[in-house]
């Protein structure tokens, strides 16, 4: 440690530590050492030191005694954590120093201390921005378990850093797949709504490393594992006056429907994940808008235009368009318009329009690689598909670019709830054997004020509720998020009250920069005050994982994702460009 003393503390506050330097040559010999956002450590009276990090730097010009010119110094310090001994590294336990206590500039002895690498804090991050040479890793289990949040503008590396995270994780660099020959037990599934991170996970043929790629031409998601809210929310409309009775009508005709299809469950109910026919489901709710129920003595039933009875509805309604009595009050005919005759028209309509729908082929008319539709019992071979057990991968993007807009949400709450219910049921299992989840999974929201915004819209009501529970009780069951956003105040409030470490970029907005700075822990928000200054690739890190709040300059991942921006100059200088129209217009058409 260092033994040259810069000043001594003058005044000291939870908020805030004021250091005295009252020499300009001492200021002058340290000032590499005293910039903003670099450590001191303050003496304790014992062989203890207290830690700061510092946050402003006020130079007073006045005179000495004997009129002369005189600067003075007052470095404004936030204590962060305790050296003990000079050995160990406490973050919780802060002991304030009293004025007249000597105060030295963190020497790279001391910094190696703090950010030294030891069985728990092993997972490398990138170096430390002020010191290029120390190395900041941080503790992997309390960073994954924990839930994370990378913020940052357009443009601050974003993509790159998540890409380096990952790739750490799953084992590649530098082009190459680290695990050859084996594979570790990581399980990432990523929504990707750009479809930027394909790149960032596709080598060489002989580096053997498996990516799960699923975009709308390959994903398999039935819509009979939707549960109510999303079913609900994909074909009811909720500002429709009759929508309670839609809404209870729709969820008969389901729960009935499952029952057919599905003879051997007994205890059926609007969430079990089975197969129901949705054709079926809307024939039903056809026939009940155009039923008529006969009149005549001892009727009081629905009644088809042959004079057949219909004693239960599931009998007739499913299999075809029934031709009804005319409704009529003379006494030998008499019948009149069913409960619900006619209230349903937009509803039908509205359930024939998205059953007609070639986009939402993936979701209303899934078939498997044999033409066959997919049934309960390929349930197994659904959920495989999303944690990379088909093709036995780590890493699992799911390219959302191609899903149609009103869908998104639906698509990915259907896959977050699905992951969240296996975890939950393999975590119980396991619970059951006296263990824990032994095959954690991360879920890493891309862009996720795209889906889980601060607004409460009803349109992204469904994965802003899955995304929310797994965000309050994920962890207990194995299940992790990332969150990744460029407008963090417009993602929900709930999702980042709830992750525990921070790594944030360059913002500019100065919303977003207030908003973060409220999250960030209380001994980190000084160092907030660089955002707006961060170079590309370069971040803020806080929270349970790191034992103090630091600025790390993030390698570049190798292979990078697709998130290069267009070189509009570049490309307009260049001489003028035919584009072949057929071709893209083939594929907007998806000819």
């Amino acid at each position: 440690m260092s033994t040259n003393s810069i000043g001594q503390v003058l005044s000291c506050s939870p908020e805030a530590i004021i250091i005295l330097v009252d020499d300009l040559q001492m200021f002058e010999e340290n000032k590499a050492a005293l910039q903003v956002g670099r450590y001191v450590q303050i003496a304790q009276g014992n062989h203890d030191f207290t830690i700061a990090s510092i946050r402003n730097i006020r130079g007073v010009h006045g005179h000495d005694s004997e009129g002369n010119p005189k600067w003075q110094f007052h470095i404004e310090c936030q204590a962060v954590g305790t050296l003990i001994d000079g050995k160990t590294f406490e973050r919780g336990s802060v002991l304030l120093p009293v004025p007249t206590e000597e105060a030295f500039p963190a020497d790279k002895e001391t910094l190696n201390k703090l950010f030294a690498e030891d069985a728990d804090y092993q997972f490398p991050l990138g170096r430390l921005s002020l010191n290029k040479t120390t190395p900041m890793k941080v503790h992997g289990d309390r960073f994954f378990s924990k839930h994370i949040a990378i913020v940052g503008s357009t443009g601050s590396g974003k993509s790159c850093a998540v890409s380096r995270i990952l790739q750490d994780v799953v084992g590649i660099a530098d082009d190459k797949n680290s695990n050859l020959g084996k594979q570790n037990n990581s399980h990432i599934v990523i929504f990707d709504i750009h479809d930027e991170y394909t790149a960032a996970f596709t080598l060489g043929a002989e580096q053997s490393f498996t990516l799960n790629r699923l975009d709308i031409d390959c994903l398999q998601l039935p819509y009979w594992l939707m549960n109510s809210e999303e079913l609900e929310s994909m074909f009811i409309e909720s500002n429709e006056q009759n929508s309670h009775n839609q809404v209870s009508q729709f969820k008969q005709a389901v729960i009935l429907n499952k029952e057919r299809k599905n003879p051997e469950i007994k205890e059926m109910t609007y969430d079990t994940p089975v197969y129901f026919s949705i054709q079926e489901v809307y024939r039903y709710i056809e026939n009940i808008n155009r039923e008529v129920i006969g009149r005549l003595a001892g009727e009081d039933r629905p009644k088809l235009e042959d004079g057949t009875l219909v004693e239960s509805r599931e009998d007739y309604y499913f299999d075809k368009k029934c031709v009804f009595v005319a409704p009529s009050t003379a006494a030998a005919t008499k019948a009149t318009n069913g409960p619900f005759n006619g209230e349903f028209n937009r509803f039908v309509s509205r359930l024939e329009t998205k059953l007609g729908d070639k986009r939402l082929r993936f979701l209303l008319d899934p078939v498997k690689s044999d033409g066959a539709a997919f049934e309960t019992a390929d349930f197994e071979e659904i959920i495989k598909q999303f944690l990379g057990y088909l093709n036995k991968s780590n890493v699992t993007v799911i390219d959302l670019s191609g899903i149609p807009f009103e869908v998104l949400s639906i698509t990915v709450s259907l896959v977050s709830r699905l992951i969240f219910d296996f975890a939950f049921h393999y975590s119980k299992l396991r619970h059951k054997e006296e263990s824990l989840n032994d095959v954690p999974v991360m879920i890493v929201c891309e862009e996720a004020h795209n889906y889980i915004p601060q607004k409460d819209n009803a349109a992204y009501r469904a994965s802003r509720k899955s995304l929310e529970r797994i965000a309050k009780e994920g962890r207990k069951y194995g299940l992790s998020l990332m969150v990744v956003s460029q407008r963090p105040s417009e993602v929900s409030e709930t999702i980042f009250a709830q992750c525990n470490n921070f790594v944030a970029l360059r913002l500019t907005n100065n919303a977003d920069q207030n908003y973060v700075k409220r999250l960030f822990p209380d001994n980190s928000s000084g160092i907030t005050d660089i955002l707006p200054n961060l170079a590309p690739g370069e971040c803020v890190v806080v929270g349970d994982a790191v034992l103090l709040p630091a600025v790390v300059q993030m390698p570049l991942p190798k292979p990078e994702p697709h998130s290069h921006s267009v070189g509009f100059h570049n490309e307009w200088k260049e001489p003028w460009r035919d584009i072949t129209f057929t071709e893209v217009i083939s594929r907007w058409r998806k000819e």
